[in-house]
């Protein structure tokens, strides 16, 4: 079990730039940012979430999608 949590814990970085970015997205969406940029923003955090997501499905040993 210590491997998993090991694993589990190397994916931290990870998920706090997924929550950074949600942040970020948050913020801008509730000031006066551009449509463009709150767009970029959601998009990135969008991103970063479904790459914890992949990677947590990789470290359990379920479904992925391939990596090309």
């Amino acid at each position: 079990m210590k491997n998993l949590e090991e694993a589990i814990a190397a994916g931290e970085p990870l998920m706090q730039q997924a929550m950074d970015a949600l942040r970020r997205y948050h913020e801008a969406r509730d000031s006066l940012t551009s449509a463009e940029e709150v767009e970029r923003l959601r998009l990135e955090a969008e991103s970063l979430f479904e790459a914890v997501q992949e990677y947590r499905f990789r470290v359990l040993g379920g479904p992925t999608h391939p990596l090309h």
